[in-house]
């Protein structure tokens, strides 16, 4: 999910707070709320691929049956209780198709991300149109959607044991995928981060200095929810990732951002930058501008990893290569134009790509080692971003206009891009210090 200054075909791929927004460039109809309208990312649901994924997952049944439980909903107050019960158990039904509880549903492959995906934009398109006997505000429906957001992507799920007994001593992980993105491009992708999000969550690996748990969220690719409110006296500039990361960053060992970037390689990615490129989001919304942060006299150009990338690199975690990527793009100081910087920024310059370019998956890298370093945690803490291969289907299904949804291939990579995000993480955990309490982190 990086904007990268590379082009690999049409999977040449992004994920990177900025001032000028592109709306998306379908109109709203006459005398209708755009609230209450489906976004762009909501209409590509009636596609042939996006139906084919539910139904052959079976998630074909989640917004029918969500939408026999609001009407059940004789006040707001009920509403509210089931789109968060909803939203948790289309979350948990995931994880526990990608971890094998439970039946299939069908025949596409467990690990897969897009079943999740596409019943979510159901369920939120469900949510957009409803209309209640007992009325409903559109700023009620938005903390509706809000809540449905937060909790199928697991945001609100984060449960670590508590450090005495026999989990005293264990590591806790926090780490981050994303949605599917350019589906514009090609309707039937998948995002390697997300699955390996399902995959993991809940999950305990192995460590030098014994178990850790892991726990995971999802983002989605939208760069007004990374932004978050900008009405007056709003607090402009933390969206859901700090909204989401703040309780946790000072409990956790260990956290990884984690998307899809590059053609065959892993990437750590060393540097951050704070800007961002306009590349489309799934909304087809395009922002260009400095990263929207709190205190922006503050803010800076660049953060850094704090991820153990030699030992990373140095390890042997799967079949795909593993690079400590230094690169970036900035105007140097006093100068006018973009520079490429292999070896990182230099002083004073600012920032127009960081490693992981200038999309959301640059900005989660940059706002989540933001709130680590504004936190106090900079010193103690390992974190960063990770970057995956791009996920391929076969060499004879590139074409999205004839080819499946899914195949040998597609799914073989996406197991071993999985595999190698844990053996990833095994090495981060074990290169780190044993674990301390929250507490004592604080202090320290």
């Amino acid at each position: 999910m990086t904007h990268l200054r590379v082009r690999i075909g049409v999977l040449g791929l992004a994920l990177l707070a900025g001032l000028t927004v592109t709306p998306a460039a379908t109109a709203t109809p006459a005398g209708i709320p755009a609230a209450r309208t489906p976004t762009t990312e909501e209409r590509r649901l009636d596609g042939a691929a996006p139906q084919e994924i539910l139904r052959r997952s079976g998630f074909d049944t989640v917004a029918p049956e969500f939408v026999r439980a609001l009407g059940r909903a004789a006040t707001y107050a009920r509403a509210e209780r089931i789109v968060a019960r909803e939203g948790a158990r289309l979350w948990r039904r995931a994880v526990d198709r990608a971890q094998g509880r439970g039946p299939a549903g069908g025949d596409l492959s467990r690990e897969d991300d897009r079943p999740l995906y596409w019943a979510r934009l159901g369920m939120t398109r469900e949510v957009r149109g409803w209309e209640p006997e007992f009325g409903l505000t559109d700023a009620r429906r938005a903390r509706l959607l809000d809540e449905l957001e937060r909790t199928s992507r697991g945001q609100d799920s984060v449960r670590y044991p508590a450090r005495t007994g026999p989990h005293q001593g264990m590591k806790r992980i926090l780490v981050t995928g994303f949605d599917p993105f350019t589906l514009d491009r090609d309707i039937r992708i998948s995002n390697p981060s997300g699955a390996t999000a399902l995959a993991l969550d809940g999950t305990t690996i192995r460590t030098a200095d014994g178990p850790a748990r892991v726990e995971t969220v999802v983002f989605p690719v939208r760069w007004q929810d990374f932004t978050g409110d900008t009405s007056p006296g709003s607090g402009s500039g933390e969206g859901t990732v700090e909204r989401t990361l703040r309780p946790y960053l000072p409990r956790v060992d260990l956290f990884t951002t984690v998307s899809q970037g590059r053609v065959g390689r892993f990437d750590v990615e060393r540097t951050n930058g704070a800007w961002r490129g306009g590349f489309p989001d799934n909304d087809d919304v395009s922002v260009t501008g400095t990263v929207p942060v709190t205190d922006p006299a503050s803010q800076p150009q660049w953060t850094t990893t704090s991820l153990p990338y030699a030992r990373i690199v140095a390890a042997h975690t799967g079949r795909f290569p593993v690079y400590d990527h230094t690169s970036v793009t900035e105007i140097p100081a006093g100068g006018t134009d973009p520079v490429v910087r292999p070896d990182g920024p230099t002083p004073g310059s600012q920032a127009r790509a960081g490693g992981g370019g200038d999309y959301l998956s640059n900005e989660i890298a940059y706002r989540a080692t933001l709130l680590r370093d504004r936190l106090g945690l900079g010193a103690s803490l390992p974190g960063g971003h990770v970057h995956t291969p791009v996920l391929q289907f076969g060499a004879d299904n590139t074409d999205p206009a004839t080819g499946t949804v899914t195949d040998p291939e597609f799914v073989r990579n996406r197991l071993d891009i999985i595999a190698q995000v844990r053996a990833i993480l095994t090495v981060a955990a074990d290169a780190s210090a044993p674990a301390v309490s929250g507490t004592e982190r604080a202090r320290g």
